[in-house]
């Protein structure tokens, strides 16, 4: 894989709590889907659900990947998730390290 910026993205998970965001970073990293997750901490998440306005406690994890395995990332995410609807998100990027781009690259190679 060339370890060009634009192949390589970082995704953004909500997940119900640490526990659920622990289980998503380990499951996507063993299965090579993901070089590594950060699991951000709990954060509070204010939206829309079945016509309402809704509070609740979360857990926000980064993934970083190559955007050629966000589809398999995706459905393994959906696979396990607790949520009907989870927030998956990619964001590109638009620049990166070499040495750490190579290494991503190197580490989801395996899968």
């Amino acid at each position: 894989m060339d370890p060009t910026p634009e192949s390589f993205c970082l995704v953004y998970v909500t997940a119900q709590d640490r526990a659920e965001a622990e289980v998503l970073a380990r499951r996507m990293v063993s299965l090579r889907l993901a070089a590594c997750a950060n699991i951000l901490g709990d954060i509070r998440s204010v939206y829309w659900w079945d016509g309402a306005v809704r509070d609740a406690a979360e857990c926000a994890l980064v993934l970083k990947t190559t955007r050629a395995l966000f589809p398999r990332l995706e459905e393994e995410i959906r696979a396990v998730h607790g949520y009907e609807c989870p927030c998956i998100v990619a964001l590109p990027f638009c620049d990166g390290s070499a040495p750490f781009l190579s290494w991503i690259a190197e580490q989801t190679g395996k899968a």
